[in-house]
């Protein structure tokens, strides 16, 4: 029976490297003809080290499990040099115990695939967030539980802004501070992590000298965020509603985060039931 011992990240690093180098194809870089035959397939060490603006010796070093712990800026560079998948760049970075790069630019829009998934979970009320809050789909029960988010203007379709500024959803919650806590605590999570993102600073910067109430709770640094929960809602029409959430994170864009939403209770059920059938 063969067992896979602890991890040696330094031995599998060097592993992972050689085996990526050795599956390229040299004619796909462009690379120019060389005199003396290819002995071994794939990449040579020196192309490698051309390709990720390192030295020969450095990548030959990594590739013999040396001990080396490659910078992040390393590790990014040889992840392009082997045009590395977004799942074997995380792994690159997991085995150099380094943290990936945020997307340099954060989604404005759903994916087609995303936004299909947030239509076929109806009659759930769905929608999908960007790490800033900003809503990027939604289905009509979600805009029937909240409100139309097809009236908004695009800069005001913020879940954070909605709960701190839209007059129609200040009192929308029965735990109204709990909400803006959770939502708060996002915030400062996605802030350290997307540290260049000039929109989600000015986001934050406006919501700080506008909310009295985000400002005290910003001051705090509370970073717990909670990817599932409960809530109570005042809806206009519906009364009050209570609902579970679930927060999920898919794999292909991990900037996105999918809410979903559903009846905490047969009474809640009921009322969303006829909400949605007006």
């Amino acid at each position: 029976m063969t067992t896979t011992r602890t991890v040696d990240t330094t031995q599998e690093l060097a592993a992972f490297l050689r085996t990526r180098r050795e599956s390229l194809n040299p004619h796909d870089f462009g690379l120019p003809a060389r005199r003396q035959a290819r002995r071994t397939p794939g990449l040579r060490r020196e192309e490698v080290a051309e390709l990720a603006g390192v030295s020969v010796d450095y990548v030959v070093r990594l590739e013999q499990g040396r001990g080396l712990r490659p910078s992040a800026d390393v590790v990014e560079a040889l992840a392009r040099a082997l045009r590395l998948a977004s799942g074997e760049r995380a792994y690159l970075y997991n085995l150099a115990r380094q943290r990936p790069r945020a997307a340099d630019k954060p989604a404005t829009t759903a994916p087609p695939p995303l936004a299909h998934l947030v239509a076929d979970l109806s009659p759930l009320p769905a929608m999908l967030l960007n790490h800033r809050y900003d809503i990027l789909a939604w289905n009509g029960e979600m805009a029937r539980l909240l409100l139309d988010f097809d009236t908004l203007p695009p800069s005001q379709r913020n879940a954070m802004w909605l709960c701190l500024m839209h007059p129609g959803m200040r009192e929308f919650y029965v735990d109204r501070e709990r909400v803006v806590r959770e939502g708060v605590a996002h915030l400062r999570a996605a802030w350290a992590a997307h540290p260049e993102d000039r929109a989600l600073t000015d986001l934050i910067t406006e919501f700080t000298a506008g909310d009295e109430e985000f400002a005290r709770l910003w001051a705090e640094r509370d970073i717990k965020v909670n990817g599932r929960g409960h809530k109570v809602l005042r809806h206009p029409e519906a009364g009050e509603i209570a609902v579970h959430f679930e927060v999920l994170v898919p794999l292909q864009d991990p900037d996105q985060r999918l809410v979903i939403h559903r009846a905490a209770d047969e009474e809640s059920r009921r009322a969303m039931d006829r909400l949605f059938a007006g």
